[in-house]
């Protein structure tokens, strides 16, 4: 294997939970009504993409371009005020990073995902944000991306992940996929049985043999 490709969101920051809250809750201030299928069916789009899916289906009452910029906002004032690292998080990645090129591939806009990094340190030299590729997870382009930026194969990769829509866009990448569930959202069992279940991130560097 020649590289590990991370997930940003449920995996490295406990973030799912603050996308969720903040959706609802400027959904609510324009105009929207939420669904019960609402948090899944975002997770793993790109920034176009949620954005316009607040827009149609959830009623939003701005254009997607209005509803992403705002949404941004206000995740860039909650990360400010707190950036919810997982446990482990940071550990792990140097410590992954010490044996192996190391990437992230990620749902979250480039401008959260350099917050990350820039508050982290970490030695991350290439991260790719699917709101620059064609399609959102569960499509492959995030993955297949960041193996291209990191000059490998994407077969020769590892990914780790927390959610379905994540686990899935991995394995379409061809990738050796790991996951670490997100206790908030679990994933499909069905998915989740066509890979390695971590218990927790700090499991990885052990995994990786």
């Amino acid at each position: 294997m020649d590289a590990v490709i991370f997930d940003l969101d449920g995996v490295l920051i406990d973030s799912e939970q603050v996308w969720d809250e903040v959706r609802q809750s400027f959904a609510a201030a324009h105009g929207g009504v939420w669904t019960d299928e609402a948090t899944r069916a975002m997770q793993g789009m790109s920034t176009p993409e949620w954005a316009a899916y607040l827009v149609s289906d959830v009623g939003v009452r701005l254009t997607p371009d209005e509803v992403s910029a705002g949404v941004i906002a206000e995740m860039q004032k909650a990360y400010a005020a707190h950036l919810p690292v997982l446990p482990g998080a940071v550990e792990t990645v140097r410590a992954v990073a010490a044996r192996f090129p190391v990437a992230i591939a990620s749902s979250a806009p480039a401008v959260l995902i350099k917050v990350f990094l820039d508050v982290t340190g970490l030695p991350v030299p290439v991260a790719v944000s699917s709101e620059s590729c064609a399609a959102g997870k569960p499509s492959p382009d995030v993955y297949l991306a960041a193996a291209a930026q990191l000059g490998v194969a994407a077969e020769s990769c590892y990914a780790v992940e927390d959610s379905t829509n994540g686990l899935k866009a991995a394995l379409a990448a061809g990738m050796t996929v790991l996951a670490v569930p997100n206790p908030h959202f679990p994933p499909a069992a069905d998915v989740l049985a066509q890979v390695r279940v971590l218990g927790s991130i700090a499991d990885l560097p052990g995994a990786l043999t």
